[in-house]
């Protein structure tokens, strides 16, 4: 495809893009630029590995260049775009709510080796869990919480938008009202240390909610605040948690009365949920 004198070619738009993301200190800037691209053209990122000589229109070279911007200023690609996979769903996600991570698929996951008829998710933020639970598990009703009135509207736009607003009631609380009958509670409570923040990405430090991630100088505060309040609320707690946090939750668990207690890797071979069980 020729492209004419006035515009430059995608493969020229992407080394360009690349070259300043990655000085900038952007870990994946081939994809990020990609991706960005594929935004501010509407073609998808096939089609820019196909046809890599196709000219950019300049309203979609304009847009491309104020993407980017944004994205040398290491805002959050999934802020940029406004969206981020999670399991089979997509969720809408804007700096009101933490961008939802790969690692925290593992509280889906053992949702699903259970299949409770009721789930509780406390502290759902964008409502990943949750809904992922629901779309999964079309049997569960689940009940989803968090304290922040601001992520709670994200979470509800998210749930009308993938049809599962009948699903999953959302409640601006710790914990609901009614606590009987729930087979599984998950969480996802903040557990970064003061400690460990300055040496974060600024994608995190700088872009995503800090009362979503900070919780004391170990990062242990709100999980020892919130591990004897949900002790009876469900037979199966399981709790998200930081690299190298969860010998000590665990004894949490095991000190709050849970019977059994046992860690779930992550894929990178991280300990990163800990599940107690009283059954």
């Amino acid at each position: 495809m020729a492209t004419a004198p006035d515009m430059s070619s995608s493969r020229e738009a992407l080394a360009a893009a690349v070259d300043a993301l990655r000085a900038a200190g952007v870990q994946s800037p081939r994809l990020d630029a990609e991706l960005l691209l594929a935004e501010a053209s509407g073609w998808d990122r096939a089609r820019l590995v196909a046809e890599p000589e196709a000219g950019v229109p300049a309203g979609a070279a304009r847009r491309f260049g104020e993407l980017v911007r944004r994205r040398l200023r290491r805002e959050p690609l999934a802020y940029i775009l406004g969206r981020k996979g999670f399991r089979s769903i997509e969720l809408s996600v804007d700096p009101r709510v933490l961008i939802p991570r790969p690692e925290t698929e593992l509280l889906v996951e053992l949702a699903l080796e259970l299949r409770p008829r009721r789930v509780l998710d406390v502290g759902t933020g964008s409502g990943a869990v949750a809904l992922a639970i629901a779309a999964e598990l079309p049997g569960c009703e689940v009940t989803a919480t968090d304290i922040s009135a601001a992520a709670l509207e994200v979470a509800r736009a998210n749930a009308a938008r993938l049809g599962l607003s009948e699903r999953v009631d959302l409640v601006e609380a710790m914990l609901p009202p009614q606590l009987g009958g729930f087979g599984l509670l998950v969480a996802n409570l903040p557990y970064v240390g003061e400690a460990e923040w300055s040496g974060l990405e600024p994608e995190i430090t700088e872009w995503e909610p800090r009362e979503s991630l900070l919780a004391g100088h170990d990062g242990l505060d709100v999980l020892r605040a919130a591990i004897p309040v949900v002790v009876g609320v469900a037979p199966v707690v399981a709790l998200e948690v930081g690299a190298g946090q969860a010998p000590a939750v665990s004894e949490m668990l095991f000190e709050a009365g849970f019977g059994a207690v046992e860690t779930r890797l992550d894929l990178a071979g991280i300990p990163r949920v800990v599940v107690g069980t009283n059954l």
